[in-house]
């Protein structure tokens, strides 16, 4: 209740109610014996009218309380609660929304003018006259910077939280659209392996032309029944790839096995064009590699390449390495930083995390970071398909 009470949204519920608390002091608790003259009531009106203006004006509101202050000294014959008080509120105000030279400068003009009212008292009486301006405008000072300082350190904390939550947010989006592009390439994969099917039996359909019928019904029927699933798969692609689906960076390519080394040509040529010096070294194994493994690399080496080019620099010297150390494929791209500097820590941007998720789909490692020389390393190891595609939908060996 009192955090609400200080809440920069609920000033005009305040100082009203600040308004109403001084208006029910003069009503009904000011001592009717106490001299009343036409300057008590004005002063004591101005008070509550620039209380509530302070809402809209507090440093004007504050400056102009402090001056009625200076009139209800010189000329009021009491105290002149209601003026001390509105000015005490109207700095507190003003420390919790204004602070810095208006704050300072409101401050100071209050401080003189209770010095003024009761410099008499000077020097016998010092430690009185401190006490009362350190109670009257000390402490409402401190009172408005503290809950300011709390309301500031709040907002900062839900702030790094919202900072938080969108760099979470982003994070599943690249993973999610990096999958989004694993699962059709997985049906593009799919895709060429049917149709090398439905085209083999449709040559065996010719070639045994003539020979026991049976052999070709059952010929005819795997025929259409691969050319049905043929077509589900192009139905399916097309929805995949709708030209209005949101894919970011993430691109839908297939690639034939083969054709891999030249892909990771291709790849290395655009990095040339763009003034990386890039060494290779890339085993004609791979060459034999299957599809899905294939894309892989690829698309690990066009995002390290890719990230050379950005971050590196252009004179900067690259080498990207595939290697079959057995059954399993390495693949590393490094880069010797010529003087840029990776500020990125391992494993930040979209493209690494995309990277990431698409070695673990394969059920192999990553890694990414700055070298001890300067320059980035990302590297790779893919298992054998035999380690994660020899299983059927169930999870039983197929």
């Amino acid at each position: 209740m009192l955090t609400r009470l200080f809440d920069e949204r609920y000033a005009v519920q305040r100082l009203a109610l600040l308004a109403l608390c001084g208006l029910g002091y003069v009503v009904l608790l000011r001592d009717p014996a106490e001299p009343r003259t036409w300057v008590t009531w004005a002063t004591d009106a101005a008070a509550l009218l620039l209380t509530v203006g302070c809402v809209r004006w507090p440093f004007a509101g504050a400056l102009a309380l402090a001056a009625v202050v200076a009139v209800a000294d010189v000329t009021s014959p009491v105290e002149p609660v209601v003026p001390v008080v509105g000015a005490s509120w109207a700095v507190l105000e003003l420390a919790l929304r204004v602070p810095g030279r208006r704050l300072g400068t409101a401050v100071a003009a209050l401080c003189v003018v209770h010095l003024a009212d009761d410099w008499r008292l000077l020097p016998g009486e010092t430690v009185g006259v401190l006490y009362n301006i350190v109670i009257m405008v000390g402490v409402p000072v401190l009172f408005g910077a503290n809950i300011r300082s709390a309301r500031q350190i709040a907002r900062q904390a839900e702030e790094r939280a919202a900072a938080r939550e969108r760099r979470h947010a982003d994070t599943r989006a690249a993973r999610a659209d990096e999958r989004t592009a694993i699962a059709r390439e997985l049906h593009d994969v799919l895709a060429h392996h049917v149709a090398s099917i439905v085209l083999r039996v449709g040559v065996a359909r010719h070639v045994i032309a003539g020979g026991d019928p049976r052999t070709g019904a059952v010929l005819d029927d795997v025929h259409a029944t691969g050319s049905a699933a043929l077509a589900d798969l192009r139905r399916l692609l097309i929805l995949l790839r709708d030209p209005h689906a949101p894919v970011g960076d993430a691109a839908v390519m297939s690639i034939e096995p083969a054709a891999l080394p030249a892909g990771i040509a291709a790849a290395v040529d655009r990095a040339r064009g763009g003034g990386v010096t890039v060494e290779t070294a890339v085993d004609p194994a791979v060459s034999t590699l299957d599809a899905i493994r294939s894309l892989a690399v690829l698309r690990l080496v066009q995002e390290g390449l890719t990230n050379v080019a950005r971050h590196a620099g252009p004179d900067a010297h690259a080498r990207v390495s595939v290697t079959m150390r057995g059954p399993v494929l390495e693949c590393e791209v490094t880069d010797d930083g010529n003087g840029a500097d990776h500020k990125s820590p391992p494993g930040t941007g979209h493209g690494i995390i995309g990277m990431r998720e698409r070695v673990d789909v394969i059920g192999g490692t990553f890694e990414a970071g700055p070298t001890t020389t300067g320059g980035w390393r990302m590297r790779a190891a893919l298992p054998p398909p035999a380690t994660t595609a020899d299983r059927d939908l169930t999870g039983r060996p197929a």
